[in-house]
Protein backbone atom coordinates (compact mmCIF):
# COMPACT_ATOMS: atom_id res chain seq x y z
CA UNK A 1 0.00 0.00 0.00
CA UNK A 2 1.75 3.52 -0.48
CA UNK A 3 1.42 6.23 1.59
CA UNK A 4 -1.18 7.84 -0.20
CA UNK A 5 -3.38 5.24 0.13
CA UNK A 6 -2.44 4.24 4.11
CA UNK A 7 -3.40 8.00 4.74
CA UNK A 8 -6.82 8.34 2.41
CA UNK A 9 -7.72 4.86 4.24
CA UNK A 10 -7.14 6.06 7.53
CA UNK A 11 -9.20 9.54 7.07
CA UNK A 12 -11.85 7.56 5.63
CA UNK A 13 -11.87 4.95 8.92
CA UNK A 14 -11.92 7.93 11.16
CA UNK A 15 -14.80 9.46 8.78
CA UNK A 16 -16.81 6.42 8.69
CA UNK A 17 -15.97 6.06 12.57
CA UNK A 18 -18.04 9.77 12.51
CA UNK A 19 -21.12 8.73 10.95
CA UNK A 20 -21.17 5.87 13.31
CA UNK A 21 -21.61 8.06 16.10
CA UNK A 22 -24.66 8.76 17.46
CA UNK A 23 -25.43 11.80 20.19
CA UNK A 24 -28.54 13.55 20.35
CA UNK A 25 -27.47 17.18 21.08
CA UNK A 26 -24.13 17.46 18.55
CA UNK A 27 -25.82 19.85 16.22
CA UNK A 28 -24.73 17.90 13.35
CA UNK A 29 -20.81 17.91 14.66
CA UNK A 30 -20.48 14.93 14.09
CA UNK A 31 -21.97 14.75 10.37
CA UNK A 32 -19.49 17.69 9.83
CA UNK A 33 -16.62 16.05 10.65
CA UNK A 34 -17.00 12.56 8.44
CA UNK A 35 -17.88 14.89 5.26
CA UNK A 36 -14.45 16.94 5.93
CA UNK A 37 -12.20 13.74 6.78
CA UNK A 38 -13.90 11.61 4.00
CA UNK A 39 -13.53 15.03 1.77
CA UNK A 40 -9.72 14.67 2.79
CA UNK A 41 -9.48 10.98 2.08
CA UNK A 42 -10.59 11.73 -1.24
CA UNK A 43 -8.19 14.57 -2.12
CA UNK A 44 -4.98 12.60 -0.03
CA UNK A 45 -5.64 9.31 -2.75
CA UNK A 46 -5.42 11.74 -5.50
CA UNK A 47 -2.16 13.01 -4.23
CA UNK A 48 1.66 11.72 -5.90
CA UNK A 49 3.22 10.22 -3.55
CA UNK A 50 6.21 12.78 -3.92
CA UNK A 51 3.69 15.33 -2.89
CA UNK A 52 5.70 17.75 -0.47
CA UNK A 53 2.50 17.49 1.73
CA UNK A 54 3.16 13.51 1.74
CA UNK A 55 6.92 14.38 2.45
CA UNK A 56 5.89 16.49 5.65
CA UNK A 57 4.14 13.79 6.80
CA UNK A 58 6.58 11.53 6.57
CA UNK A 59 9.32 13.47 7.95
CA UNK A 60 7.44 14.27 10.49
CA UNK A 61 7.29 10.30 11.55
CA UNK A 62 3.23 9.73 10.38
CA UNK A 63 4.88 6.69 8.21
CA UNK A 64 7.00 5.27 10.83
CA UNK A 65 10.86 5.80 11.19
CA UNK A 66 12.19 4.90 7.69
CA UNK A 67 8.87 6.12 6.13
CA UNK A 68 7.74 3.46 4.74
CA UNK A 69 5.27 1.62 7.57
CA UNK A 70 1.12 2.14 7.25
CA UNK A 71 -0.02 6.33 8.25
CA UNK A 72 0.05 6.45 12.21
CA UNK A 73 0.02 10.16 13.38
CA UNK A 74 0.48 8.96 17.04
CA UNK A 75 -2.12 9.91 19.84
CA UNK A 76 -2.63 13.49 19.46
CA UNK A 77 -2.74 13.57 15.40
CA UNK A 78 -5.22 11.02 16.15
CA UNK A 79 -6.91 12.81 18.16
CA UNK A 80 -6.46 16.14 15.71
CA UNK A 81 -7.81 13.96 13.08
CA UNK A 82 -11.10 12.56 15.06
CA UNK A 83 -12.09 16.59 15.72
CA UNK A 84 -11.25 17.85 12.53
CA UNK A 85 -14.27 19.61 10.86
CA UNK A 86 -12.41 21.98 8.71
CA UNK A 87 -13.09 23.21 4.71
CA UNK A 88 -9.73 22.44 3.31
CA UNK A 89 -8.11 19.14 3.43
CA UNK A 90 -4.93 20.29 2.40
CA UNK A 91 -5.18 22.12 5.60
CA UNK A 92 -5.39 19.29 7.31
CA UNK A 93 -2.39 17.36 6.07
CA UNK A 94 -0.39 20.92 6.61
CA UNK A 95 -1.29 21.14 10.31
CA UNK A 96 -0.59 17.62 10.88
CA UNK A 97 3.35 17.93 11.01
CA UNK A 98 3.14 20.99 13.66
CA UNK A 99 0.31 18.44 15.67
CA UNK A 100 2.54 15.45 15.61
CA UNK A 101 5.73 17.40 16.73
CA UNK A 102 4.77 19.03 19.91
CA UNK A 103 3.15 15.78 20.93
Amino acid sequence: MSRTESLAAYLRAQGRRRLDRVEAADDGHNARCALALLDAAAYAESLPEDDPLIEMLEKAGCFGPLGFDEFAPGEEGARFIRDWSGSEPHELLLALPAVTASA
